[in-house]
Order: C-alpha cells, then sequence, then structure tokens
C-alpha cells in the first residue's frame, strides 16, 4: 500500500464530522506540476556547454592571480566575480590575494592602503566577508572635525554605496559603521530621485536588500544584468556567468522536477488539503541554502525534509486537535513505525513518510560511512514536536507566555536548527560528526539564526495569524508583558534582529568554530528570511515577489 493510499477516506470522514477543526485558508499551489517536465536527465545539453565554462574559467582564473593588475583593480575584478555568482569556482584564487593584501595593506587590524571611499569601503567588504578581521578605523578619515562624515561624500554616489553595504557586515561595538549606516541610508534616500534612471534603481534596490542580507542566486541573476550594461565590464568574465548561471539552472529544474514528481505522488493537496502547497517555494528556500553543483545530493535530502517538516507544522498549527497532537507528540519521541496503530488515520501518511525518508538516508548515508549524521537530525525532529505541542497547549489554555519562555520554545519551533543539521547531511566527508555536535549544542550563530527567523516571521505573519486561533506571536508576548504598544514591540524585535545579525556577522569572522561551508548554511539561512519575509510572508502568501523570485532562477534562461 502506497503511503497516501488510505488517507483520503478517513479524512473525508473527519471533515463532515462535528470535530471542530481550524481552517487557516491557504491559497493552492501557484506552480501546479509546472518542474514536472524537467524531471528528466538532462546531461546533453549540460556537456554542450561544459567545455566553454572550463576554458573561461582558466582565464578568469589568470586574471585573479596576475601580478600585473593594480590591487585596486584586483578589488574591483574580485567584487564582479562574487557578484555574479561565481565565487565558488575560484575560493582558492579569492583566497590566496585577499591574503597576500591582508598581510601587505593590514597592521595591527587598521587598512593602511591609501584609496578613495569607493576602494576602501569595497575592500573592508571583501575581507569582512571572507573572515577576516579589519577595523572600521579607516572610514575615521572621511569625518570631519566634530566626528561626523563629510557632507561632500554625499556626491560620490558609488563610494557611498559601498560604504552601506559595508556597515551591514558590523559587529557590536562598531559605532562608526552604526553611524555610517544611518548617513548613509539618509542621504542615498534623498537624492536617489535626482539620479539617472539606472542608478537611481540600484540605490533603492540596494536601500530595500543589502547585498549580505541577499540570496546569492537572486543577487547573482540581478548583477549580471548591471554589469552587462557597464560600459567597462570584462566580457569573458560576463560569458562565464551567463553560462554559469544557465547550466546550474538545468541542474536545479531537474531537482525540481523529481522533488515534485515525489510531492505528486504523495498527492498532498487532496490526502491533506489542511497543508500548505508549496513545493516549489520549498524547493526555492534550499536552493537558497547553496545552490553549487556538489550539494546537488544535499538539496535533495533537505528538499524532502523540509517538505515533511511543513506538512507536520500544519497539522500542529492548522488541523490538529489537542488529543490527536499528544499522540502525534509521543510518536516522534518514540520514534518507531509500531507507532502507527495509535495515530489518526490522517497522521499516518505524514508518520509513515517521516520514517520511510528516514530509513532511505540513514541507508544512502551508511554506504557513505556518515549514518551517525541521521542521529542528530532525530534529536531535533523530537525537540520540534515538543515546541510545537508546548505551543499547541498554550494556545488550548490561551496562555500567553513571557517573552523568556516564548523565546526558548519559538528558537525551537521556527525549525532552523533541524534545516541547518539537515543541509549538512549531504555534504560529503568534512561533516564529520563534531560537526553535528557542534550545530545541536545551540552554536551562538546558530542561536541568532533562530532569533531572526522567528522575529521576522512574526512581524509579518502577526496579522493573518491573529484572524484565527494562534498561539501568541513575540508582539502580544512583549505588549502584556511590559505593557506598551504593538510598535514599541515591533521596535524591540528589530532591535534584537539587527543584534542578532551582528552576532551572526561576529561569528563569521576568523578563526571561526567551523569551517567556513557549515557557517554559510547558516548565514543563508538567515539570509532567506530576510528576502523572504521582509514586508510579508511571501512564502504562506507565495503569488507576489515569491513568483517572481522563482521565475528568475528557475524559468527565465538569462540571454548569451
Amino acid at each position: 500500500m502506497s503511503i497516501a493510499a488510505s488517507t483520503l477516506t478517513y479524512f473525508n470522514q473527519d471533515a463532515k464530522s462535528d470535530l471542530h477543526r481550524q481552517d487557516a485558508d491557504y491559497h493552492p499551489s501557484i506552480w501546479g506540476d509546472y518542474f514536472l517536465q524537467y524531471a528528466s536527465d538532462s546531461k546533453e545539453l549540460d556537456m554542450i556547454t561544459s567545455p566553454q565554462i572550463e576554458t573561461l574559467k582558466k582565464e578568469v582564473s589568470k586574471m585573479i592571480v596576475s601580478a600585473n593588475e593594480k590591487p585596486l583593480t584586483k578589488v574591483d575584478l574580485i567584487d564582479s566575480i562574487c557578484r555574479l555568482g561565481l565565487q565558488y569556482h575560484f575560493e582558492s584564487e579569492i583566497e590566496q590575494v585577499l591574503q597576500q593584501y591582508h598581510n601587505k595593506f593590514v597592521e595591527n587590524g587598521e587598512i593602511t592602503l591609501e584609496g578613495n571611499l569607493h576602494t576602501l569601503a569595497l575592500l573592508f567588504r571583501l575581507f569582512r566577508q571572507e573572515g577576516f578581521r579589519v577595523s572600521p578605523n579607516v572610514f575615521n578619515k572621511f569625518k570631519d572635525v566634530h566626528g561626523n562624515f563629510n557632507e561632500s561624500l554625499h556626491v560620490d554616489i558609488e563610494g557611498m554605496l559601498n560604504l552601506y553595504e559595508a556597515s551591514h557586515l558590523r559587529v557590536h561595538g562598531e559605532d562608526i559603521l552604526d553611524e555610517a549606516l544611518v548617513f548613509t541610508s539618509t542621504h542615498l534616500e534623498s537624492i536617489a530621485t535626482q539620479l539617472s534612471p539606472s542608478l537611481a534603481e540600484q540605490v533603492k534596490y540596494s536601500l530595500r536588500q543589502p547585498l549580505h542580507k541577499g540570496l546569492p542566486r537572486l543577487e547573482a541573476r540581478r548583477y549580471i544584468s548591471i554589469y552587462q550594461q557597464d560600459p567597462s565590464h570584462n566580457e569573458t568574465l560576463l560569458t562565464l556567468a551567463k553560462l554559469d548561471f544557465n547550466m546550474l539552472q538545468k541542474m536545479h529544474q531537474k531537482e525540481f522536477g523529481n522533488i515534485t514528481k515525489w510531492w505528486k505522488e504523495l498527492d498532498v493537496p487532496k490526502n491533506l488539503p489542511f497543508v500548505r502547497d508549496r513545493i516549489a517555494e520549498l524547493c526555492f528556500w534550499i536552493l537558497g541554502v547553496y545552490f553549487e553543483p556538489q550539494y546537488s545530493q544535499a538539496r535533495t535530502i533537505m528538499m524532502k525534509v523540509i517538505s515533511i517538516l511543513t506538512i507536520i507544522d500544519d497539522t500542529y498549527d492548522a488541523y490538529g486537535t489537542i488529543d490527536e497532537l499528544e499522540l502525534f507528540t509521543q510518536a516522534i519521541q518514540r520514534w518507531d513505525i509500531s507507532c502507527l496503530d495509535d495515530l489518526p488515520e490522517y497522521m499516518k501518511m505524514c508518520y509513515r513518510l517521516l520514517m520511510k525518508s528516514y530509513e532511505e538516508t540513514k541507508e544512502d548515508m551508511r554506504k557513505e560511512g556518515r549514518a551517525y549524521s541521521l542521529h542528530y537530525v532525530i534529536i531535533e525532529f523530537k525537540k520540534i514536536a515538543q515546541a510545537f505541542m508546548t505551543e499547541a497547549r498554550w494556545l488550548k489554555r490561551k496562555y500567553i507566555p513571557t517573552t523568556e519562555e516564548y523565546i526558548k520554545v519559538s528558537s525551537v519551533s521556527c525549525c532552523y536548527t533541524l534545516l541547518a543539521t539537515t543541509s549538512y547531511i549531504g555534504m560529503g566527508d568534512i561533516a564529520t560528526e563534531d560537526i553535528f555536535k557542534w550545530v545541536t549544542n545551540e552554536p551562538k550563530i546558530m542561536k541568532a539564526s533562530t532569533v531572526v527567523c522567528r522575529l521576522m516571521d512574526d512581524i509579518v505573519s502577526n496579522e493573518f495569524e491573529q484572524k484565527r486561533d494562534h498561539v501568541a506571536s513575540f508582539l502580544e508576548c512583549y505588549m502584556k508583558q511590559y505593557g506598551l504598544s504593538k510598535e514599541d514591540a515591533m521596535n524591540e524585535c528589530r532591535k534584537r534582529i539587527t543584534n542578532a545579525w551582528k552576532d551572526i556577522n561576529e561569528e563569521c569572522l576568523r578563526p571561526t568554530k567551523v569551517p567556513k561551508p557549515f557557517m554559510m548554511r547558516i548565514l543563508n539561512l538567515t539570509r532567506f528570511m530576510d528576502v523572504i519575509y521582509k514586508d510579508e510572508d511571501n512564502f504562506t502568501h507565495a503569488g507576489g515577489v515569491m513568483k517572481e523570485y522563482i521565475e528568475a532562477l528557475l524559468v527565465d534562461l538569462v540571454p548569451i
């Protein structure tokens, strides 16, 4: 019998009963079966583009390590490579050059290179992006005798933009970068209407979406168009960026197609109609975590896990009764297929799917000698079920917890530690057991990421969720605990999000607790929240910018 075979009959019977259940009123899938067309092998197309890509990569590699280029020119080249989404091809070359520049132009943490605001802000940002510890004191030279940034800087749009972008990599105690953010934001916003249309568009976009907090693939797709319009662009670099983007797109389309096929076979919209049908959006979420070819297996594992997690989340949040949820929570704690007999029929599909996916992944990892990784995923699943259950009990009792209680539980129920842990499973031999112990032991960067996830979600989801019975958000908890207004609670959220980003930036500086690839997974998970939950919950309400983003990365080819 298939996983979905016996669910629908029970669900329909239950829906007709007198049992009161919630109705979250989620809209149907935007994409339907669109990506099914890609659920086939595309190696032939990949083979056509690969030789040309390899030739171009060799040319770009020579450019990076060339001793003939001036430092200021090389800095611009490296920035273009990173922003075009090509950094993953040239990690060692970029590291080599930046290490040389750090050795030559940084003394006791201070940048000594002479240059204009554009160059110094760009160099500072590149150093910080790569984890080098450099002081922002270099920007003091752009202040007046009163300690304020020179008003004359407002005519240097390029320099202001670079200082603005650099300020988003600040850590705690860097007042000069806090000041730089306010100064550049204020001035760029005030002069945007006086600029040329193309420059005004860049300024407005940057003010809305800082580069450091953007999703790498989306930023690359956008920058390819901007770079092409630059009269001084490097044709080799531009061609490589376009070919590489389109080649990766074919790989990603195939992955989306295969997961869509898997989802369609489950027939979740029919069997579990209370669940958000967002398989394309879930796949996009994971594409934001890593896009590189070597992580294809990791993405597939993670796409299935986040899909199952969404079913579980919506079961707790929008359908299950308190008694049913107690049974499901107990089943998760036992983690045994024999628990099926204790569950309602509609829950059996989800539980059976969870057990099956776990066993399949465990077998794959056993063959690679890394079955230990699944142990840590199970631990996180159990924590999440307990957190979901706690929130369900709070809702049942109409209990509004303190902010401390709320953060303790919701930092687990946001599921980001589970997603980070899962993201490591398919990353190969570098994902040792120590890595899994680290990520599941509440490291500072993980705690900060969960704060960003939970509070950004709360800010944009509050109004929609409170239209039905829903557990109190941070906003309600804060307002009740301190007797303050909703606007005060929103400001507290934003303050905590800002501080969490500073924690993340600090943890990404060398020496890091774990290798950079593992920090990047957490950073990218956090970036997803900034991009998708900036103004509204664009995952739940997926017909707006989410649709545009998926089209940009998975539908539209870059014209060569």
